[in-house]
């Protein structure tokens, strides 16, 4: 998170998604730096387009995706600076999953960060989801959302897979068994 808050503090005026839902804490410590703030409730969206019977089934279905890509990801080509994606990404089976970061790429600029959490450890039972909220730049305020199974577990190799088409990759481990990761466009 430190890194990702370095580069707002060095730049003016960018446009940051977050994808947690909008919370008062996050638009106003990225506000008050000067950018904008787009938020957008990813698990809220994934819930409502795949919420009924088996979801990680359901995302296998074109027409559920489409649909989803276009509630959770309608943004014209290149709109963002950053993108604050949590633990999002660990929830989406994997045909969603290389959908949701072709378009990622696609509405995120040239330089721009993307900042993402994954379990270091394989979890084969539902784990707690969260709402992120940003107090400081060495502050997240984690409030549960309920229990979800992720669909896959991420070692370092296949986050590199999954990000491929991006400039850099970084990992930091935390002392919660989570890795952070930070994307570059």
């Amino acid at each position: 998170m430190d890194q990702f808050c370095a580069v707002l503090e060095e730049r003016r005026q960018l446009k940051i998604l977050d994808l947690a839902g909008a919370s008062q804490s996050t638009i106003s410590f990225v506000t008050e730096q000067g950018h904008q703030l787009y938020s957008n409730d990813f698990l809220l969206q994934l819930d409502d387009c795949f919420g009924e019977g088996d979801s990680y089934e359901n995302q296998a279905d074109p027409r559920n995706v489409e649909r989803f890509i276009g509630a959770a990801l309608d943004f014209p080509r290149a709109s963002f600076d950053g993108v604050l994606a949590w633990d999002t990404l660990e929830y989406l089976a994997p045909p969603l999953l290389a959908t949701t970061v072709e378009r990622l790429h696609t509405i995120m600029r040239p330089g721009a960060g993307l900042l993402s959490i994954f379990r270091a450890q394989e979890q084969k039972e539902p784990v707690t989801s969260f709402s992120y909220r940003i107090q400081d730049r060495r502050t997240i305020l984690l409030t549960p959302r309920g229990a979800r199974r992720p669909a896959q577990f991420f070692n370092n190799r296949a986050l590199e897979k999954l990000f491929q088409r991006f400039h850099s990759v970084k990992f930091f481990l935390t002392r919660d068994a989570l890795r952070e990761v930070i994307v570059k466009k």
